[in-house]
């Protein structure tokens, strides 16, 4: 992992121009000064599970969200590009914004999608896709996202046990923490929508999470080195 002073500058504005319009959706991917232009108590949760065209598809079909977009986040340099990320110089991982009605569903039910639909077992890893811009991170922005990212993550390790796969490796950390999210490029946004037969590496890993679990019992936290 790159550190703060090898990583790239970046810049203090984003380099490209960006549509801003959901393409299956409708909705604005930017909620612009805290999500004024989202419907009125929609929340973010930023997940990252390798490469973003793959991820962000599967939050677009959940129910209750709102809009999702394609970003980097996780890192140091400011405003990067898709082919600064590529480097692994700029610290970011290739994350995706989901903004959903919490009327209408539940941190639960999104992680269980994030647990459910990649390795998170492979640090920095995603298939074939290899570098510490794929690594497998979780990162809240409200203490319920927190709870849940924890219980799911313990509720989930202990189905990989059971199956007898290895340790989670999945980055749990609070959006605060983690840094901006910085929006990808137009061509990034809803790439499977756009191209529906494009690269994607995600899909069912055979595995259940068990959702509803946020008030298991305190146990070891699954929190892999930065």
């Amino acid at each position: 992992m790159v550190t703060r002073d090898q990583a790239l500058p970046g810049r203090a504005s984003r380099p490209f121009a960006l549509a801003g319009t959901h393409t299956v959706l409708g909705t604005p991917i930017d909620g612009g000064p805290d999500g004024a232009a989202w419907p009125a108590g929609t929340q973010v949760l930023y997940v990252a599970m390798g490469c973003f065209w793959g991820s962000e598809r599967i939050f677009w079909r959940l129910p209750g969200v709102v809009t999702t977009a394609a970003g980097y986040m996780g890192g140091f340099t400011e405003n990067p590009t898709y082919e600064e990320v590529c480097t692994g110089r700029t610290g970011h991982t290739e994350a995706v914004l989901v903004a959903y009605d919490p009327a209408a569903t539940t941190p639960e039910l999104l992680l269980k999608a994030f647990w459910e639909n990649h390795d998170p077992t492979t640090e920095n890893r995603q298939g074939n896709d290899i570098g510490t811009q794929y690594r497998s991170a979780i990162y809240w922005t409200t203490p319920e996202q927190e709870a849940a990212a924890r219980g799911t993550a313990r509720a989930f390790q202990g189905v990989l046990d059971e199956s007898g796969f290895g340790r989670i490796s999945t980055q749990l950390a609070s959006a605060e923490e983690a840094g901006a999210f910085w929006y990808a490029e137009d061509a990034h946004q809803q790439y499977l929508d756009k191209h529906p037969g494009g690269y994607c590496n995600h899909g069912p890993n055979g595995l259940t999470c068990p959702v509803g679990v946020a008030d298991l019992p305190a146990q070891t936290d699954i929190v892999p080195p930065r």
